[in-house]
């Protein structure tokens, strides 16, 4: 298949908001690869390359400076052999050879596909075509039941095998996909509410009470002594997390699946901030940072599947497997023992709880109602910096925001200027869109290649999950998980929060 009806495919998907017309595109598309081009057509898609990181970023694919072609040519597998050269660059030469590499597919690729392999390279496609929407897809496109396309994906944890056995294999290949220890599950995900009180109103009836983490995922099977942890995205990680192997082989299990975060404790048993357990769950090397982990479910114990029985089986085995390294929480159907919990959740210096209710499966891959995390939301007043143009189906408006706090005595940049701390395009409706397409080039004051830079004078207001400690802005400090709640033009600009209000949060 060209790369160009992929291309176009998402183009399609980009430009609307209905579901069905998402799923309509891309099982059209489905249909016409081949068996060897499935799995690498999904990792396009999905802006996960079956390669994996590529060590290429926005600086290197910026600075190229190449004529790209008139007309379509170039097949999914040619890019795909591209990124596997790029992804086996190492050593001497090698920033010399990838950027030969990026040269020759950037002038391979007319300039609409290199936009797509740019973004698929970075991880930023926003399509809007959610790993749900492309099972959905993929059961249209092969005529298999929905249901059983979406189970072998999360018993799988590989889309791209799962696609490929839907269009080309027997049925019974498909229905024959199980949970197997050793290989990776999707993890299931959370909907939100506001307070734990909602939360048991919404799941009405018994619900389990959990310390949410501010930590990483992690799923950990164990077979004997063999030991594989992965994280939330099914990475690999066991060689970098030494203790929680040790942890796991001292359980009192032979085979087991168990789902959990982890994180690191300071001296006093405090959990750290996010950025040092990220820090150690990525090292490759030794750290006295040690991580320790705390699970919450149990999805196979000694020879049998636990992930269709409820949760209160599964906290049971749970209990007896886990001891020490088990979650804590309570099961209560009594909102005021909620709050209670959420409250002293809070005071360990946690980010809130998870409410689940008592009698759900796990629902692997799904972000469904039975698991509902809850969290303080922090707002902040910000000061846009500079905005950049859309993609898909922003194409031709002011998009993604640069986001600048004041910093009033010039600690760390001019007096009375501002401190960039991150940016976002979340929480942006379609009439904020127009809006700001309209308003910031009427205070533009540059362009760069990416963005238009406007006077700091408009105030934005900005939900975030806390911030993190950054060496990539001056200010030392990131926010995490920002969204927009509103522009307030109401609001001075010198009204504005500042570094120094963010800073404090890190020591939170």
């Amino acid at each position: 298949m060209l790369l160009n009806e992929l291309v176009e495919a998402t183009e399609t998907v980009a430009a609307t908001s209905s579901r069905l017309a998402k799923i309509a595109a891309l099982a059209t598309v489905l249909r016409g690869l081949d068996a060897d081009e499935v799995p690498v057509a999904i990792g396009f898609l999905t802006a996960s390359p079956r390669q994996g990181r590529l060590g290429v970023g926005w600086r290197s694919l910026g600075g190229l400076d190449v004529a790209h072609a008139r007309e379509p040519g170039l097949t999914v597998l040619d890019v795909d052999a591209a990124l596997t050269r790029l992804a086996a660059t190492d050593g001497a030469g090698s920033v010399s050879a990838r950027r030969t590499e990026l040269d020759t597919l950037a002038a391979a690729a007319t300039a609409a596909e290199w936009d797509f392999v740019a973004r698929v390279i970075l991880g930023e496609l926003r399509t809007g075509a959610l790993e749900g929407v492309l099972l959905d897809a993929v059961a249209k496109a092969s005529g298999r039941e929905a249901a059983t396309v979406r189970r072998a994906a999360m018993l799988s944890g590989d889309l791209g095998e799962t696609a490929r056995l839907a269009l080309f294999g027997e049925p019974e290949d498909l229905a024959s996909v199980g949970l197997e220890v050793g290989r990776g599950v999707l993890p299931m995900l959370a909907s939100t509410a506001g307070s734990a009180t909602e939360a048991v109103a919404l799941l009405g009836g018994a619900a389990s009470v959990e310390y949410k983490l501010d930590g990483a995922r992690v799923q950990v099977h164990r077979d004997g002594d063999a030991v594989r942890v992965f994280t939330r995205s099914l990475a690999d990680i066991t060689h970098r997390v030494p203790e929680i192997v040790d942890a796991v082989r001292a359980l009192p299990a032979e085979r087991v699946i168990l789902d959990g975060e982890t994180l690191s404790l300071d001296e006093d048993g405090a959990p750290r901030p996010f950025q040092d357990t990220m820090a150690r769950f990525g090292s490759e090397a030794a750290a006295a940072v040690a991580l320790r982990p705390w699970f919450f479910d149990i999805l196979h114990l000694d020879g049998r599947d636990l992930i269709d029985e409820p949760l209160s089986t599964r906290l049971e085995m749970l209990e007896r497997v886990a001891g020490d390294a088990r979650m804590p929480g309570v099961v209560t159907d009594d909102p005021v023992r909620a709050e209670e919990f959420s409250r002293e959740a809070l005071a360990a210096g946690h980010e809130g709880v998870m409410v689940k209710g008592i009698d759900s499966p796990y629902a692997a891959g799904r972000r469904g109602k039975s698991w509902l995390k809850v969290k303080p939301v922090l707002t902040y007043d910000l000061v846009v910096l500079a905005v950049e143009w859309g993609s898909g189906r922003r194409t031709g408006r002011l998009s993604n925001l640069h986001l600048g706090a004041r910093d009033p005595e010039g600690e760390f940049g001019e007096p009375g200027g501002f401190v960039m701390v991150g940016k976002t395009f979340k929480g942006l409706t379609d009439a904020t869109l127009k809006w700001q397409t309209e308003h910031f080039p009427t205070i533009e004051t540059h362009r760069s290649s990416y963005a238009v830079h406007v006077r700091p004078e408009t105030v934005v207001e900005i939900a975030i999950d806390g911030v993190q400690r950054s060496t990539r802005y001056p200010g030392g400090v990131a926010l995490r998980f920002a969204r927009v709640k509103g522009y307030r033009p109401d609001k001075r600009v010198d009204e504005a929060d500042t570094i120094q209000t963010l800073r404090a949060l890190l020591r939170g």
